[in-house]
């Protein structure tokens, strides 16, 4: 009874980390642009680091064929595109004040963030 105890307290630990306290690496975004690559339920780099006084691009290539990953969401930024399945479509950011700007599918299931420094 002990070790089914013990196990579920550290399934429970697990789910806490994974759900709420795990922070992905952060990928900076330099003079070449940045590809997100969204497939198998999530955005690959979800965590994006860009300096805010200059314009990025950022190219999302869509691999996951599910109806959700089919658009992006930058609500702050009022923009709303439709990724076509395995295409690069290129966003294009402006200068952005310091702060974390959430980027997401329709459903909020793919979720990421650019953080601005």
């Amino acid at each position: 009874m002990l070790i089914i105890n013990i196990a579920g307290v550290i399934l429970i630990a697990l789910i806490i980390w994974w759900f709420w306290l795990y922070k992905p690496k952060a990928e900076q975004v330099g003079n070449d642009d940045l590809v997100v690559v969204v497939e198998n339920g999530v955005y690959k780099p979800s965590h994006i680091l860009m300096d805010g006084n200059d314009t990025h691009d950022i190219t999302f290539l869509r691999k996951d064929a599910s109806p959700c990953a089919e658009t992006l969401l930058i609500p702050e930024l009022e923009i709303s595109e439709t990724l076509p399945l395995n295409k690069p479509t290129k966003i294009h950011i402006p200068p952005l004040n310091s702060g974390e700007y959430a980027f997401h599918c329709q459903m909020q299931m793919y979720k990421g963030t650019i953080s601005i420094k």
